[in-house]
């Protein structure tokens, strides 16, 4: 595809605001075509710029989807960890796009919604290997001529990051949260 970079392979899937539909989605995914990394893209209404998540939960999926339906238990792994993290580090990312004068914002709470359950869901099965940017519904920044540069931008820093040697040999460990007593 133009613009990414040479070599590099992007294919395009639609998630339905389903909790079980976008499953089968991811399923799909994961099983079948073995990617690099896979980036979603999901719309946070009330939000003026890009937003570049870190974190998925697994619990407290208790607003219904558009079938009417939540999880079971309004969770999305049962026995899973209560959050998974990126092997992106997208704070580093962050940090990185603002040098290049980019008004990007990190964050660790996705909105226990469909777009943090397809993370969350999308981080356990694929090791980590995911991002999430949330990008605006409205505002400038919305429309497409402003937009897509952006994310062509973010995404290329992404695919750089993933390419460096600190990245070659990350092995992904899901990891729980801890109580911490004194």
């Amino acid at each position: 595809m133009l613009g990414l970079g040479v070599g590099i392979e992007i294919y395009i899937k639609e998630i339905p605001v389903c909790y079980a539909k976008s499953q089968q989605v991811l399923d799909e995914i994961w099983q079948k075509m073995n990617p690099k990394v896979v980036i979603h893209l999901g719309i946070a209404p009330g939000t003026n710029g890009i937003t570049l998540e870190q974190t998925g939960k697994n619990h407290c999926y208790k607003d219904r989807d558009v079938c009417g339906l939540y999880p079971a238990n309004h969770c999305c792994i049962e026995g899973g960890p209560e959050r998974l993290d990126s092997i992106v580090d997208m704070r580093f990312l962050s940090k990185r796009l603002k040098t290049m004068g980019f008004d990007v914002i990190y964050s660790r709470d996705a909105g226990r919604y469909l777009c943090d359950f397809v993370y969350y869901y999308s981080l356990y099965h694929g090791r980590g290997k995911v991002a999430l940017i949330h990008v605006p519904a409205t505002g400038s920044l919305s429309g497409p001529d402003r937009l897509v540069p952006q994310l062509q931008t973010i995404i290329q820093v992404l695919l750089q990051q993933l390419d460096t040697p600190a990245y070659a040999c990350v092995e992904y460990v899901r990891c729980t949260e801890v109580e911490h007593t004194e």
